[in-house]
């Protein structure tokens, strides 16, 4: 029998992740040697690496920083969410999350091929897959840069790790309505920040819809134009961020609530978690 115990499975569990049937056997074929144990649980969980290529990864986490006018938000996922709430799976995005804000990575490649712990950000998730034993991997990167960056973390459940996180450019303002924007935008899911980046594609399509809708509504002929016009315009309210009425004061538009505090909203980025 091999020489070790509780005590030593307790700790290369919680040193690799691995489960405990896995600990064993490693530690069996290491006769105890748990240095030698933790290199097989590697060898052998790198090995399934590209078996869980195909995999689905719908759970993880959101993160962010957000200091000196940069904001950095990184999603980063797996395939359960009792890893996701893990201590491990923690740590390693906070290592991912710091290699994207020392590379000024800006997208998801940029940062895999990014430098930590003297290993690209790629090989540090392999070696995560490997220990873990799910797949892994970075999702969507963002970056904000802005006189002002607020960043906000929102939580769907409270036994889980950030599911939405936001950054919001401002110029002018103050921290507070930052934040309270970038909060708003975690609740109202805005896809851009003026009706003018809307896709005309898209536009033309709601405006089509709009009509077809109302005419099999029996609305009248001359009426439609403004009809029309009406609902569109209400597609951009739902949409834009800077039409939204407010989470705070539904009787304002953000673009208000940002006048009145001096302040403008350059740029904005929101992940949702398997979004």
């Amino acid at each position: 029998m091999a020489n070790y115990t509780a005590a030593d499975i307790k700790a290369l569990r919680e040193s690799t992740g691995a489960g405990m049937l896995d600990v064993k056997k490693a530690l069996d074929e290491a006769d105890g040697d748990t240095t030698k144990a933790t290199e097989i649980l590697r060898v052998k969980g790198l090995k399934g690496v590209t078996k869980r290529e195909g995999r689905t990864t719908s759970n993880g986490l959101v993160t962010a920083s957000a200091e000196g006018g940069v904001g950095t938000l990184v999603e980063v996922l797996c395939e359960t969410d009792f890893v996701a709430k893990g201590e491990k799976f923690g740590e390693l995005a906070d290592k991912v999350l710091a290699a994207a804000v020392e590379s000024k990575a800006s997208n998801a490649e940029e940062l895999l091929a990014a430098t930590v712990d003297g290993q690209s950000v790629k090989e540090l998730l392999d070696g995560a897959n490997a220990t873990i034993g799910e797949k892994i991997e970075v999702k969507r990167v963002a970056r904000v840069e802005a006189p002002v960056v607020s960043a906000y973390l929102h939580k769907t459940s409270p036994d889980l790790p950030a599911q939405i996180g936001v950054l919001l450019g401002t110029e002018g303002g103050d921290d507070q309505v930052g934040r309270d924007v970038a909060m708003h935008i975690a609740a109202f899911s805005p896809s851009v920040l003026t009706r003018d980046e809307v896709d005309a594609t898209t536009v033309e399509n709601e405006r089509r819809i709009a009509e077809e809708t109302a005419k099999e509504e029996g609305k009248p002929e001359a009426a439609l134009p403004k009809i029309v016009e009406g609902r569109v315009n209400g597609y951009f309210k739902e949409n834009v961020l800077l039409e939204q009425a407010f989470a705070k004061d539904a009787k304002k538009t953000v673009a208000k609530v940002l006048e009145e505090a001096g302040a403008t909203a350059t740029s904005f980025a929101r992940f949702r978690v398997g979004a």
